[in-house]
């Protein structure tokens, strides 16, 4: 029962994060979150109350409410984390409702799952929707950048620069098709003009295909 309803309490940060996102300095009248959320005036309220004790939310009765520091940090860090999803399930073979499964899968994205979707997708800045993804946290902020400058896309090689495979963002049928030696951890080598050698074969990948491929820098 605690991890549902610690599910409904980010979901109310979240949505207040989407508020202060259109509007920064005004206060969110219960009735609208509540509409914005599906759920009665009553329970919006009962829950914005209970997040004001728990210092996440300022809330003045006839007024409404608005995100403390607290509550800023950890609505912006769901929707951040929402977001990622989204450009996850854009970037796989997925036939669903994207913004539903994201909300499911916001939940279980921890700061290690985050730091490395960050660096897996390529610190991506707007979702499939060309909406702004917050910034990381500043607790994992030196962790991104830190991973970042190692961790890039096969794009990001120089000619004649060499990486370990450490993620292959494909299809089984694609990988298939390229040939076991993309395998994680071989040594791939960047020659230029879209041509690499890895386990002493020559691909040509596409610029899309080399986008979805992380290596660690040797």
């Amino acid at each position: 029962m605690a991890g549902h309803f610690q599910e409904f309490e980010d979901e109310y940060l979240e949505t207040m994060y989407e508020f202060y996102e259109h509007d920064a300095s005004s206060r969110v009248r219960t009735g609208d979150l509540a509409e914005r959320l599906g759920v009665s005036p009553a329970s919006a309220t009962e829950m914005i109350q209970r997040l004001s004790g728990k210092g996440y939310i300022d809330y003045q009765r006839y007024k409404g409410a608005k995100l403390t520091q607290k509550g800023l940090e950890h609505g912006r860090m769901m929707k951040r984390r929402h977001r990622l999803a989204e450009v996850l399930l854009d970037r796989i073979p997925f036939d669903g409702n994207m913004h539903e499964t994201a909300c499911r899968l916001e939940h279980a994205i921890d700061d290690d799952l985050e730091v490395a979707l960050t660096v897996l997708l390529g610190n991506p800045m707007l979702d499939p929707s060309g909406r702004e993804i917050p910034r990381s946290g500043d607790h994992l902020e030196q962790r991104v950048q830190s991973f970042i400058e190692t961790h890039v896309p096969l794009s990001q090689l120089a000619s004649n620069e060499s990486g370990t495979i450490q993620a292959l963002l494909l299809s089984d049928t694609l990988q298939s098709l390229l040939g076991a030696s993309l395998s994680l951890n071989n040594t791939i080598t960047a020659h230029g003009n879209n041509t690499f050698k890895v386990d002493g074969n020559e691909l040509l990948l596409t610029a899309d295909i080399a986008e979805n491929i992380i290596v660690k820098r040797c």
